[in-house]
C-alpha cells in the first residue's frame, strides 16, 4: 500500500472527532512551514540589504549624503529604517521647533523618541509570525495526544462490544490511534526549532540595532563627521536613555 492508501485507510477508521483531529493538525503544519519558509527568506534578505547599508553607511562622508541615499532608495530593512527616521526627525525639529506636544523637549529628546518609535516599529516586524509558530509548537502535541485517547477510546469500546480482546483486534486501531501522536510530536517539533532559530536571531538583530542608534544619536546630536568603520561592531550594547 502507497502512502495515499494508507491514509485512506487510517481516515476511514476514524470517526469525524478524528477526521476532524487530523484535519487540524494538517493545517496547523500547513501555517508552520508557511512561516518557517517566509522568516527564513525574509531573515536571508534582510541580513544582506542591512550588511549593503551599513557598509554604505559607514563609506559615507556626511549624514548629508546618507540622508540623499536614503531619498533615492527606500529603507527596508531595520538599519536604514532607523536612520531615515533618525534624520528626518533630526531635520524636523530643527526646522519647526517644539510647536506641538509630541515635539516637545530638547531636540536630543525628542530625536530619542523618534529613533525609540522606530526601534519599536521595528521590533514588531520582527516578530511577527513568532506567536502563531509558539502557539502551534505548544498545542500540536496535545491535540496529537487528544486524538490518540479518542482512538484508543473506540478500539476499547470495539472490544468491549464483540467481547474479545485478541492481538488482531487490538493493534490495528491501537496502532492507527498512535498515529495521531506521531503526527502531533512531527508538527510541534519544526515549530518549536523555528521559534527558537528566529527569536535567536532578532534578539541579534535587536542587540546590533541598539549599538548602532548609539551611534547614529551620537552622531545627529553632536554634529561630529563620519569616521572610517570600526574594526569589530559592537553587538550588544544598549543605548542609554532606552534609545
Amino acid at each position: 500500500m502507497d502512502f495515499k492508501d494508507n491514509l485512506a485507510h487510517f481516515l476511514s477508521q476514524s470517526d469525524g472527532v478524528g477526521q476532524t483531529l487530523f484535519a487540524l493538525l494538517a493545517a496547523m503544519s500547513i501555517a508552520s512551514w508557511y512561516f518557517i519558509i517566509v522568516k527564513a527568506w525574509q531573515g536571508a534578505m534582510m541580513r544582506r540589504c542591512s550588511a549593503q547599508f551599513l557598509k554604505t553607511f559607514w563609506d559615507t562622508a556626511s549624514l548629508d549624503e546618507i540622508a540623499r541615499y536614503l531619498n533615492q532608495h527606500a529603507p527596508n530593512e531595520p538599519f536604514a529604517y532607523l536612520t531615515w527616521h533618525a534624520i528626518t526627525a533630526a531635520q524636523h525639529h530643527a526646522i519647526h521647533g517644539a510647536q506641538r506636544l509630541h515635539e516637545a523637549g530638547s531636540a536630543a529628546d525628542f530625536l530619542t523618541r523618534s529613533m525609540r518609535r522606530a526601534i519599536d516599529e521595528e521590533t514588531a516586524r520582527l516578530e511577527w509570525g513568532l506567536t502563531a509558530l509558539a502557539s502551534i509548537a505548544s498545542t500540536a502535541p496535545f491535540v496529537g495526544l487528544f486524538g490518540t485517547v479518542w482512538g484508543v477510546y473506540h478500539a476499547l469500546l470495539g472490544i468491549g462490544q464483540g467481547g474479545a480482546a485478541t492481538l488482531d483486534q487490538i493493534a490495528g486501531p491501537v496502532g492507527e490511534a498512535l498515529i495521531m501522536t506521531g503526527l502531533g510530536l512531527a508538527v510541534a517539533i519544526p515549530a518549536v526549532l523555528a521559534y527558537n532559530a528566529c527569536a535567536r536571531a532578532n534578539r541579534l538583530v535587536l542587540a546590533r540595532l541598539d549599538a548602532y542608534a548609539h551611534d547614529l544619536f551620537s552622531f545627529l546630536t553632536t554634529g561630529a563627521p563620519m569616521g572610517a568603520q570600526p574594526a569589530a561592531m559592537p553587538t550588544a550594547a544598549v543605548v542609554p536613555g532606552g534609545v
